[in-house]
C-alpha cells in the first residue's frame, strides 16, 4: 500500500433518549412517606402513652393525680398532673424507680365497664376534663386504604408493562433489547492486517480479491462482476478465522462489525429476527462494510432437525438471514463472513450460490506457516541466541497459530518466573511439554507404580527405536502430567497428508509397546494402557471399515456414522451393512491387533537387555532425551533426510 488510507469517520451515534427513571427515586419516596403517615394515623400515637391497668388507674384516681381523662370503648386515655413512679418497680438509667410517660392509656375489664359508679366518679373527679365518645368504625377507612393498595399494584403493573413495551421502540428501562448486539470493532492506531495472519498465504490470496473490491467496487461493477455476497471460513478451533476477518477490514479500511451466532437467540420469540434486521441494516447504513457472524453454526443448524418445526425461534432468526441476504444488490458493498469449525450441520440454504458462494478453509499451518507464526508472536519476546524457531516449528506439527501463541507466552511467563533477561530455549521446550502433555501433577508414584510406569514408556521407546518410521522419538518421561502418568513424544521429520499400510502397522507397533512390556516383565496388565487401546481399536477399526486395509472384506468402505471434518465427533446414523458384516468387522479389528501385539513382544523379548537399560535409566532420571536414549541402546532405526536441519 503506498499511502496510509483515512479513517473511516465513526458512526454517528443516537440521540441519547430521555432518562425517566430519573422519577423513580420520587415516586418510591411518596410511596413511603404514604405509608409511613397511614401507620401513625392507625397507631393513633400510642408510642407516646404508658399502658396502665384499670387497678392503677383508680388508685391515681382516688389520690387525685388525673388531670383529664377520655372514654372510648372501653379504652380510656389521659394525663396525669405528676408522672407516678413506675408500678411495676423497673428503674431507669441512674438506678430510681423509673417515671410513668405524661399520657397514658387504659383498657377497662368488662366488669368495669357495667359499673356505672366508675363514670360518676370520673364526672365528679375531672367534671370539664372527663368526656366519653361512642367507638369508632374504622371499616370505611380500612375499605379506602384496600382499595389504595390494588390501584397502587395495578399501576406498577401498568408502569412495568410500559416500560418492557418501550424497550421495543428504542427506549424504556431495558432499551435496545431488539437491537443487533454486534460490536464494532475500531481500526484505531494499530491496525491488523494481513502482515498480522502468517502461516495462511493461500487464504489470504483468496482473500484478496475480497479487499481489492471493498477498495474500489466500481473496478469489479464496470464489467457487470459480482463479488461474492458471502464467505464462510471453515476450519478447526484457534485456526485464525477471526483473526482472518480483522484482517480484511483493516486492509481495506472500511467498518467490521462483529456477532456471536448465539447472541441472536433470547427467551423473547422474535428477538432474533429483530437482531438480524437491525445488524444488517446498520452494516448497508455504514457501506462498504463486512459483517462478521462467528459460530455461526448456534443459528444456522438444518432446519426442522429439532423440536419446534418451522416456528422455532432458531429457524426464524435463520429464514431472516437468508432473506436478508437475498435483499443485498448488486451494487451494495456488504460483505457477510461467517465462521464455523462445523460445516457439516449447516443448512444447505444457507450455502448455496447466492448467499455464503465461497467456502474457504482455514487448516492447521504447515512447517513454513508455523515459522511464520513463531516469529509474528515472538516480535515482542525477547529471545535468547540459542532459540531455533524452525527447530521449534519441526516439533509442533498439528498445533493452531492459537496454540502455537499459548506456547510463546507459556514460555515468556516460565523465564519471568525465573528472573530471565531472554526467553531460552530450555523456555520454550518446557512450554511445549506443558501445552502437549499437560501441566506437571503433585502426586508421587511409589516404587512399583514407578518401575512398571517406566517399563510401559521403555516398551513404546524400544518398539519405535527399532521399526524404522517417519516419527522420531524426541522425548520420554515418567512425571505425571494431565491425566497420564507418564508420555513418549514423537516428533514427525516432515508435515505429512497421507500414510501408507505399513505405516500404519507400525504405528500399531508402538502404541501396544507399553501395553506389551507391562506383560513381558510383571506377567499382569495396568490400567495405565486404556488410551493405549483406544488409539490402537480406533486406527485397526478405520484401516478395516474406512480404507480397505483387509484382506477379507475386500476394498469396500462400512462407514457406520459420519464425521465433523475438523472436530472428529461422530453423528449417530442407521448401520448401512448386516449383522454378519459386523460381526466379521470386528473379527478384523481383532486379528490387526493381536497380530500387532504379537509382534510387539517378540521384538521386546530380543531386546530385553535394552528394555531394561531403558527403563533402569527412566526410573532414576525420570526424563530421557533423544542423546540420552542413541546413548543406551545406539542409533535408531530411521536416519533424517540429507539436509534435513531440523534434526
Amino acid at each position: 500500500m503506498d499511502s496510509q488510507p483515512e479513517k473511516p469517520s465513526p458512526s454517528p451515534e443516537r440521540p441519547p433518549l430521555p432518562h425517566r427513571r430519573r422519577n423513580t427515586p420520587t415516586l418510591w419516596l411518596l410511596l413511603v412517606l404514604a405509608l409511613a403517615v397511614l401507620f401513625l394515623w392507625f397507631s393513633g400515637g400510642r408510642g407516646n402513652r404508658s399502658s396502665i391497668t384499670y387497678g392503677f388507674l383508680r388508685d391515681q384516681l382516688d389520690k387525685g393525680n388525673i388531670a383529664k381523662a377520655s372514654l372510648q370503648g372501653n379504652t380510656i386515655s389521659g394525663e396525669f398532673n405528676s408522672p407516678p413512679d413506675d408500678p411495676d418497680g423497673k428503674k431507669g438509667p441512674d438506678g430510681k424507680v423509673a417515671k410513668l410517660k405524661e399520657k397514658f392509656s387504659a383498657t377497662l375489664p368488662d366488669t368495669a365497664m357495667a359499673d356505672s359508679n366508675l363514670d360518676t366518679l370520673l364526672l365528679e373527679k375531672l367534671q370539664k376534663d372527663y368526656g366519653a365518645t361512642p367507638e369508632t368504625d374504622n371499616t370505611g377507612m380500612l375499605l379506602a386504604v384496600y382499595l389504595l393498595v390494588t390501584v397502587g399494584l395495578f399501576a406498577v403493573v401498568w408502569f412495568m408493562f410500559r416500560r418492557a413495551r418501550d424497550q421495543f421502540l428504542g427506549g424504556g428501562m431495558l432499551a435496545g433489547f431488539s437491537k443487533s448486539p454486534a460490536k464494532r470493532y475500531e481500526l484505531g492506531e494499530k491496525r491488523i492486517t494481513f502482515e498480522d495472519v502468517a502461516g495462511l498465504e493461500g487464504v489470504k490470496h483468496e482473500l484478496e480479491e475480497i479487499v481489492e473490491f471493498l477498495k474500489n467496487p466500481k473496478k469489479f461493477q464496470r464489467l457487470g462482476g459480482r463479488v461474492p455476497k458471502g464467505i464462510l471460513l471453515m476450519g478447526p478451533p484457534g485456526a485464525g478465522k477471526t483473526l482472518l476477518g480483522r484482517a480484511i477490514a483493516g486492509e481495506a479500511n472500511v467498518p467490521f462489525f462483529s456477532i456471536n451466532g448465539s447472541e441472536f437467540i433470547q427467551m423473547f420469540v422474535g428477538v432474533g429476527a429483530s437482531r438480524v434486521r437491525d445488524m444488517f441494516s446498520t452494516a448497508k447504513d455504514n457501506a462498504p462494510s463486512i459483517l462478521f457472524i462467528d459460530e455461526i453454526d448456534a443459528v444456522g443448524r438444518h432446519r426442522g432437525a429439532g423440536l419446534g418445526g418451522g416456528h422455532d425461534e432458531r429457524e426464524q432468526t435463520l429464514n431472516q438471514i437468508l432473506g436478508e441476504m437475498d435483499g443485498f444488490t448488486q451494487t451494495e458493498s456488504v460483505i457477510v463472513l461467517a465462521a464455523t469449525n462445523r460445516p457439516d450441520v449447516l443448512d444447505p440454504a444457507l450455502l448455496r450460490p447466492g448467499r455464503f458462494d465461497r467456502h474457504i478453509i482455514v487448516d492447521r499451518p504447515n512447517y513454513k506457516g508455523r515459522v511464520a507464526i513463531f516469529e509474528v508472536h515472538s516480535r515482542e519476546v525477547p529471545l535468547a541466541d540459542d532459540v531455533d524457531l524452525e527447530k521449534l516449528a519441526a516439533g509442533t506439527v498439528g498445533l493452531t497459530g492459537a496454540d502455537i501463541r499459548n506456547m510463546v507466552n507459556e514460555a515468556a511467563l516460565w523465564a519471568s518466573r525465573h528472573d530471565k533477561d531472554f526467553v531460552e530455549m530450555v523456555d520454550f521446550e518446557y512450554a511445549r511439554d506443558k501445552v502437549l502433555m499437560g501441566a506437571k501433577r503433585e502426586e508421587v508414584l511409589n516404587e512399583k507404580e514407578k518401575l512398571m510406569t517406566a517399563y510401559h514408556e521403555s516398551g513404546h521407546v524400544l518398539l519405535a527405536w527399532l521399526k524404522p518410521s517417519s516419527d522420531r522419538v524426541h522425548k520420554v518421561s515418567i512425571i505425571p502430567r494431565g491425566r497420564s502418568l507418564g508420555a513418549t513424544q514423537l516428533l514427525p521429520e516432515e508435515d505429512r497428508l497421507n500414510i501408507g499400510e505399513k505405516e500404519l502397522h507400525t504405528r500399531l507397533l508402538f502404541l501396544l509397546g507399553g501395553h506389551s512390556a507391562e506383560k513381558l516383565v510383571f506377567d499382569e496388565f495396568s490400567a495405565g494402557a486404556e488410551d493405549d487401546l483406544n488409539k490402537a481399536t480406533q486406527l485397526a477399526r478405520r484401516m478395516v471399515t474406512h480404507w480397505g486395509m483387509s484382506e477379507k472384506l475386500g476394498p469396500v468402505a462400512f462407514r457406520d456414522g459420519d464425521e465433523h471434518p475438523f472436530l472428529g465427533k461422530e453423528m449417530t446414523e442407521p448401520r448401512r451393512f448386516s449383522e454378519h458384516t459386523a460381526q466379521v468387522i470386528d473379527e478384523e479389528i481383532v486379528r490387526i491387533l493381536r497380530e500387532a501385539a504379537g509382534r510387539a513382544n517378540e521384538l521386546l523379548v530380543r531386546h530385553r537387555d535394552k528394555l531394561n537399560a531403558l527403563a533402569k535409566a527412566l526410573a532414576e532420571q525420570e526424563t530421557l532425551d533423544e542423546e540420552n536414549i542413541e546413548a543406551l541402546i545406539g542409533p535408531a532405526a530411521y536416519t533424517p533426510a540429507e539436509g534435513d536441519e531440523r534434526r
